[in-house]
């Protein structure tokens, strides 16, 4: 028989939020950067904080741009090598949400060394290596404190030529949208992290959450691919908002939108993350048609390690879709962008 002292921790307890989900709202995010932000202005620095994108790009000048992101969170898988694994996958989709392609990392761990084992987080830095490895480059050093909660990440260099910079600005009027994975993580791991997800659960959500998002890469080298960014703790209407800028509008069609089976009927049971309502508070406002709690909740849903959203001209559709479905990726259209609406900036049908 197990006794208290063999029983397995569980990493989610020692953390408030889990994974992305422990992101700032973005109402208060937006007070924190509300700055002299261009006081120091760089003209090589092609990307910075002001369009909220995914990752810094700096212009070498001779057609290479450097891309350096950094991403971490508390723990949102009780396994510590799986949680290492998320979280490398989630800091290294930074690059690729650029077009780009990752060249090292570097890993930032937080540590409650008086609570928590050295050993276990050896296996948190084991994860994110075997996911570095993964993804063609080295784990290279890091840093690491005592601190209150852990959390893990990783500050990553990638590189991209200019010509296949992709931001998350740039997206068009009749730009048709792709998702590509499943909403629903923020959902599961509550339910997980209640204790009331089943195994099999367990493995799909641990599963989406280590899938890297290498086909960024491949996308940055499609023209028709007019913007790009990833979803993760804003919820797909956060990031989608973040694509519309104060120009455009989108419409989004819900049934078309790929969600984990499991999610409508944890929602429907009262199972959500905390920053799904944070989410909503923050932008729901600006948001038409998501008037049932499964929508409210599914959209503004924190993802962790999330897919690509995807804006593609109409008449390239055909050629993104072509991509996708080389990489075992769904190419259904989920909405399009459209001309602002005066009353909101997205519609749900």
């Amino acid at each position: 028989m197990t006794t208290p002292s063999e029983a397995p921790v569980r990493l989610t307890q020692y953390s408030h939020g889990a994974g992305c989900g422990c992101k700032i709202a973005p109402a208060q995010l937006d007070i924190i950067l509300r700055s002299n932000m261009d006081m120091l202005p760089s003209p090589s620095l092609l990307v910075g904080y002001g369009s909220r994108d995914d990752a810094a790009v700096y212009d070498l000048g001779d057609g290479r741009c450097i891309i350096s992101t950094t991403d971490f969170f508390s723990p949102i898988l009780d396994d510590p090598y799986d949680f290492g694994r998320v979280a490398a996958a989630n800091a290294l989709s930074d690059v690729y949400a650029m077009g780009g392609r990752p060249l090292l990392a570097v890993a930032i761990l937080g540590w409650p060394i008086e609570k928590l084992s050295p050993e276990l987080a050896q296996q948190v830095i084991d994860g994110g290596r075997r996911t570095c490895h993964d993804a063609g480059i080295p784990l290279a050093g890091g840093h690491s404190i005592d601190a209150p909660e852990p959390f893990f990440g990783l500050a990553v260099t990638g590189e991209v030529h200019g010509s296949q910079l992709k931001r998350n600005d740039t997206a068009q009027v009749g730009d048709v949208l792709f998702l590509t994975k499943p909403l629903g993580v923020g959902i599961l791991s509550t339910a997980q992290k209640r204790g009331i997800l089943p195994a099999e659960g367990a493995e799909l959500v641990r599963d989406i959450m280590t899938q890297l998002n290498t086909v960024g890469t491949h996308l940055g080298h499609a023209p028709q691919v007019h913007a790009l960014t990833d979803v993760t703790g804003f919820g797909l209407l956060g990031h989608l908002l973040e694509m519309c800028g104060d120009r455009l509008g989108a419409v989004l069609h819900y049934d078309a939108i790929p969600k984990i089976p499991a999610a409508p009927e944890l929602i429907a049971k009262g199972c959500y993350p905390d920053g799904a309502l944070r989410n909503w508070k923050s932008y729901g406002q600006k948001v038409a048609g998501a008037n049932t709690m499964e929508r409210m909740f599914m959209l503004a849903d924190p993802q962790t390690s999330g897919g690509l959203l995807i804006a593609s001209a109409a008449d390239g559709a055909d050629e993104v879709g072509r991509i996708l479905t080389e990489h075992a990726i769904s190419s259904t259209v989920i909405g399009r962008f459209e001309t602002r609406d005066p009353a909101h900036v997205i519609r749900v049908e």
